[in-house]
């Protein structure tokens, strides 16, 4: 019986190792994203144009916290830099609605009432044209009839935003 002889010896073995470990480096990319952005390397700015107010019922704050808003998100969630106009990526919208209506009757009154905000919006990306879109998004927010909108205006206000503007940077940017 012959003994047995190694596949490989120390130097074809690490020669082998060299180029597997440069065929794969080479040979694929991979991209982790844990916020699922996904964002071309080649788009450098986002522009965002102050929302317009065409509600029937107008919040004074609201246009300019949701301009606000959204900016301050790319800006902590990405590396665009955020230009006023002609970005590679371009959010303009307007508050097509702001409502407060009842939802939970109780007895002789509302038990509960809703806030709800809507905002249309047009996305335009310059270098993909089919990732632009142009939607409507609407979110509310309930409070309970004892307080008055004047009461709960800012905290819902505040809350409504946050997820329109997850709706609408979702939908620009990522890919779930």
């Amino acid at each position: 019986m012959h003994p047995r002889r190694p596949f490989m010896t120390g130097k074809s073995a690490k020669c082998l190792t060299a180029i597997c470990l440069l065929l794969t480096v080479c040979g694929c990319t991979v991209k982790y994203s844990f916020s699922g952005v996904d964002i071309a390397p080649e788009v450098r700015s986002v522009s965002v144009k102050q929302f317009r107010n065409n509600a029937s019922m107008v919040n004074l704050k609201l246009a300019n916290e949701l301009t606000t808003k959204l900016k301050e998100r790319f800006q902590s969630q990405t590396k665009l830099i955020v230009t006023d106009q002609m970005g590679d990526l371009q959010f303009e919208g307007e508050i097509t609605d702001y409502a407060v209506s009842a939802t939970a009757v109780g007895s002789d009154k509302a038990a509960m009432n809703r806030l709800t905000i809507t905002v249309h919006v047009k996305f335009v990306n310059t270098l993909d044209e089919k990732k632009s879109y142009e939607s409507s998004f609407s979110r509310y927010a309930d409070f309970s009839s004892s307080k008055t909108l004047e009461q709960v205006q800012d905290a819902l206000v505040a809350e409504i935003v946050e997820a329109l503007i997850d709706d609408m940077f979702t939908k620009a940017v990522t890919n779930w």
